[in-house]
């Protein structure tokens, strides 16, 4: 069987018997029924995969003991800030999913004046927090070890206005220059999509004067979700590691 891999949200010290988190708790003990000594592989974020296993099992918690860590090289070699307008339904997680696979290392839910979704206060915070997990269960799967964080959602004239030394991109289907143009992405890429409506002309403008570039993918009109994971790909082709 293969061994479960699982995020753990606190430092990790090897031979130390550590307390699984809740989440792993219920999903390695519960769900998928490990007991004790059964392998498993966790990793917190720094980059590194520790080999353990469960020591411990209780009514609601279990333990853990790290024996060995490998640093995990998944990954690219171009570090990329995705800030997408939020979308309605399950699109959101959708893209949040689809992009920690295709490497985002930043991730900003951003707000526009064609933005179907309203969110603040408690709400906000709670979508904040869910959006968090998802990108983590994401890592899980797909064997990342860095867990690209997803960023307070703000406004997107306060977000172009935010200091980034990258190159900065927008998609707009009427732009002349492909991908292929740029060639100035050693310091990264922030790449910006708009909602299901488009940016307006203003938000457009304010993009342009501060140092978003449009760029052109292709001659269709793809859909918010669509728009962003065929961008991420088309930078990890042209800049990263796919290939």
């Amino acid at each position: 069987m293969r061994v479960p891999r699982i995020y753990h949200p606190d430092p990790i010290n090897l031979k130390t018997e550590t307390e699984l988190s809740s989440d792993a708790f219920q999903h390695l003990i519960k769900v998928l029924r490990l007991n004790v000594g059964d392998n498993i592989v966790l990793f917190n974020g720094d980059g590194h995969n520790y080999d353990a296993s469960i020591t411990s099992i209780q009514k609601k918690s279990a333990h853990f003991i790290a024996t060995s860590y490998q640093v995990n090289n998944s990954e690219s070699p171009i570090r990329v800030h995705l800030a997408q307008v939020i979308s309605r339904g399950d699109r959101m997680d959708f893209v949040l999913q689809k992009s920690v696979e295709l490497g985002a290392t930043e991730i900003t839910p951003l707000f526009s004046e064609r933005c179907g979704v309203k969110l603040s206060g408690d709400r906000l915070e709670k979508k904040q927090q869910q959006w968090q997990k998802i990108v983590q269960s994401a890592c899980e799967q797909c064997g990342r070890s860095v867990v690209p964080p997803v960023k307070p959602a703000q406004q997107l004239n306060d977000f172009v206005q935010s200091p980034f030394e990258g190159l900065k991109l927008t998609l707009d289907p009427t732009a002349t220059k492909p991908l292929s143009s740029f060639n100035d992405a050693d310091k990264g890429i922030q790449l910006l999509i708009g909602p299901e409506g488009g940016f307006s002309e203003a938000e457009v403008h304010a993009a342009e004067q501060h140092g978003f570039k449009p760029m052109r993918l292709g001659p269709r009109i793809l859909r918010t979700e669509t728009a962003a994971l065929s961008a991420l790909t088309a930078v990890q082709y042209q800049f990263g590691d796919l290939c």
